[in-house]
């Protein structure tokens, strides 16, 4: 198991909260609430986005940038793209037709703040507006990078991808026996997988570098993204309610297939802690500029939310 070094303890924290800092910024600026009447859309939209949440895959993004020495600025905008399709994946997620939440980021869930109209066209809204920030020249002036970037989140976002995963999350609530350990991998890899996949694609895309060259970024983001979802089983059978800003225990009240249902609690722990190992050594071709990617591999094993 990779073990914390100092340099995380130097590195993350900092990193976390300045693109926390830029993602806020960037929702507050872009979902101004205008004075008429979408005014509760944008307060809805608002709620949801700003604040609380761990910012993962705007680090992931912002982070694959920095190995190119692309801008900042430009990074934090794809960043941010896919934090809005991430944000209303969980506005839409948590609705009573799905996994009926009261609560996300430790605060009420947008349709229970708000209602359950308002929280669909909150999550139709964000989705739409990740690809308008993408295909923004603000982005990335180059239109055929503008175009990789659309195409790419939206195949990651998609029936192939996130939403086809989550289509496999429902069905796994009734699959009883039948879901095994490859299926769940499986729906993994496309409800969670697919998504850090693109942030860590995107810096790639946006660095020109070519697809045989995007090799060892994709073993990280495969593994790093299993990871993270065996770590968010664990959170569901072990964590506390109010560290995870969200219900604990449901998976296993739904009867639902999860790594630690099939492989034990303390074989998804090591299966994790391989993973991100793994994840580390596939950074083997980059030096000091990939630091920060070490960190968030070893932060996704050790975190509490």
């Amino acid at each position: 198991m990779a073990t914390e070094t100092m340099s995380d303890g130097a590195i993350l924290p900092a990193a976390f909260a300045r693109v926390s800092g830029e993602i806020d910024a960037f929702f507050d600026t872009l979902l101004a609430v205008p004075d008429d009447g979408r005014a509760q859309l944008y307060r809805a939209m608002r709620h949801a986005a700003i604040g609380g949440g761990k910012r993962l895959r705007p680090l992931l993004v912002s982070a694959a940038c920095a190995l190119f020495n692309f801008d900042r600025d430009r990074a934090i905008r794809v960043g941010a793209a896919i934090e809005c399709i991430h944000v209303y994946s969980l506005i839409h997620d948590d609705m009573p037709c799905m996994d009926d939440d009261d609560m996300r980021r430790g605060k009420p869930t947008v349709h229970r703040a708000f209602d359950e109209a308002t929280a669909v066209l909150a999550g139709d809204s964000l989705h739409a507006l990740a690809f308008e920030v993408l295909a923004d020249p603000a982005t990335h002036p180059d239109p055929y990078v503008q175009v990789e970037l659309i195409a790419e989140l939206a195949r990651a976002s998609g029936p192939v991808g996130m939403a086809g995963g989550q289509m496999m999350d429902l069905a796994a609530e009734t699959a009883g026996d039948t879901f095994d350990l490859a299926a769940v991998t499986r729906l993994q890899q496309l409800k969670t997988g697919a998504l850090i996949g693109f942030c860590l694609e995107a810096g790639a895309i946006m660095g020109r570098v070519r697809p045989e060259g995007r090799t060892g970024l994709r073993g990280y983001a495969h593994d790093i993204g299993l990871a993270f979802q065996i770590v968010d089983d664990l959170l569901d059978a072990e964590g506390d309610a109010a560290a995870v800003g969200k219900a604990v225990g449901k998976d296993a009240g739904a009867g639902k297939a999860t790594f630690v249902s099939l492989m034990g609690v303390s074989r998804a722990r090591a299966q994790a802690a391989m993973l991100v190992d793994q994840a580390v050594q596939h950074l083997h071709a980059f030096g000091a500029e990939a630091d920060l990617l070490r960190a968030i591999a070893r932060f996704v094993l050790e975190r509490d939310r």
